[in-house]
């Protein structure tokens, strides 16, 4: 898959919104199964791959966006960017630069014992990250979804609610 230049969806003025190239990946799981959800809107198909391909200690993590629209619902957008990558160069500067080992969004820790990656995201948004560099579809498996299509869901080219007062530091405090 390659990187395509993200869409005018979320912030107006955000840094990204028309500029960054890169690939969506949602980071949403059941909260009983850790497993994807049934439902997705963002077709029939899903592509899945491990976490620690896409992030692990030499990728950056940076905030991307926070927004919602019109809903209760809130997306964070961050991006994942291999170190020295044109991605990363891309961010530095321009993005917020978040600790991958703590922050609440999304963290990737070492294993004591057995040294392997251990991952927690936030459960309370609707969590999307950009990964900025192509992927090889051999390094995951695409599946037709369980659920249904939410089609009501879908981000591409929303904006953000301008009253809302949890994701606008202007509005209500």
């Amino acid at each position: 898959m390659l990187p395509t230049v993200k869409d005018n969806s979320g912030s107006h003025g955000s840094p990204i919104s028309g500029k960054l190239e890169g690939i969506y990946f949602s980071c949403n799981t059941e909260f009983n199964t850790g497993k994807p959800p049934q439902d997705s809107p963002y077709g029939r198909y899903r592509f899945e791959i491990q976490a620690e391909v896409l992030f692990n200690p030499k990728t950056n993590l940076y905030f991307g966006d926070f927004y919602c629209m019109y809903t209760a619902y809130h997306y964070v957008i961050l991006v994942l960017a291999p170190e020295g990558s044109p991605g990363d160069r891309f961010c530095k500067g321009r993005l917020p630069a978040l600790d991958i080992l703590d922050n609440c969004f999304l963290t990737c820790t070492q294993e004591e014992e057995e040294g392997g990656l251990v991952f927690h995201h936030a459960q309370d948004v609707i969590l999307e990250v950009i990964y900025t560099e192509p992927v090889d579809l051999a390094l995951g498996s695409v599946e037709e979804i369980q659920g249904h299509q939410l089609s009501s869901m879908s981000t591409i080219n929303a904006k953000k609610d301008p009253s809302c007062k949890t994701c606008n530091i202007s509005v209500g405090r």
